[in-house]
């Protein structure tokens, strides 16, 4: 594998808590700071913008290029879905689930956007004009997580608490899909090139594969400590992820080899992390820094 070049980006303090991240179509890598409630924006140049959301303690998690041209992201401590064009105008909407946690985001198939909301164990749907439809889950005290649009036209959500993956259709139908280690504890979530979803068990310290037909296939990390949060694929087949507990970024070859980034610096607590358009690779880290693997 082709070795990569560890950039770092200082673009927030760590009592702002970089989060979730995305590139946008606009050329500019999108972030949440997760404490400071508010979004940034670093620019190709290396300039950064910082827009306020009206809500300090609004807690944006998962932010997303939507289908209309914008970023959509999770408030998971006020209960909204946000949006923010990337002239930095700022709007969001109410989910109507009280207390409901919203948290992964992603856009669908359908022209949508679909969330998870961690605490009522609830799916939900938001068209770009703002209205939302919500689909329970048929577990209690699953705790869906990330969300990712699939290769056959829906959903897949991870259930943290369930140790399973959901698969969500555009109608709400949702199928239940355990998954054979107990103590996973899925979080991140994306679609793979080779037409399969992959996730991360932060419980088991693992990299997972499931099949649309379910079948699921488990790639132990070598240090099972690792706490992997995030995943995302890349055209090439690779999937890229964040170890949060072990401060670094892993990749699994399409032949399940498996290689690491160690970040520089002391406790950098990588979360979020994106592959654009052009194969780089980025991550959010709660020490107040974007990284970024090039080459």
């Amino acid at each position: 594998m082709p070795q990569r070049v560890v950039e770092r980006f200082e673009v927030a303090g760590p009592e702002d808590g970089p989060y979730g991240v995305a590139t946008g179509p606009d050329g500019g890598v999108w972030f949440t700071l997760v404490h400071a409630g508010e979004i940034g924006r670093l620019a190709p140049d290396g300039t950064l913008g910082r827009y306020g959301l009206g809500a300090s303690g609004c807690g944006p998690a998962v932010i997303t290029p939507g289908p209309d041209g914008a970023l959509w992201f999770t408030r998971m401590r006020d209960h909204r879905i946000g949006r923010i064009g990337t002239d930095g105008r700022v709007s969001s909407y109410a989910v109507p689930t009280a207390e409901a946690g919203p948290y992964g985001i992603a856009a669908g198939p359908d022209g949508a956007l679909w969330f998870t909301e961690m605490n009522a164990g609830r799916i939900g749907r938001i068209t770009v004009d703002g209205d939302v439809t919500e689909f329970p889950l048929p577990l209690a005290g699953a705790f869906p997580s990330m969300i990712t649009a699939g290769p056959d036209g829906a959903l897949w959500c991870t259930l943290n608490q369930a140790d399973a993956v959901a698969r969500v259709g555009v109608d709400g139908e949702v199928a239940l899909h355990r998954l054979p280690s107990g103590g996973t504890a899925p979080v991140g979530i994306t679609a793979g090139a080779d037409g399969a979803l992959w996730y991360v068990g932060i419980g088991g310290g693992l990299v997972g594969r499931i099949a649309v037909d379910g079948r699921v296939t488990e790639f132990p990390l070598p240090d099972r400590t690792a706490r992997p949060h995030a995943i995302a694929a890349d055209a090439a087949g690779r999937l890229w992820f964040t170890e949060w507990a072990a401060g670094r970024i892993g990749v699994l070859d399409p032949d399940g080899s498996y290689d690491a980034y160690p970040l520089p610096g002391s406790a950098p607590e990588p979360h979020g992390i994106a592959v654009g358009p052009d194969g780089t690779v980025y991550a959010a880290l709660e020490r107040g820094e974007l990284v970024r693997l090039a080459g």
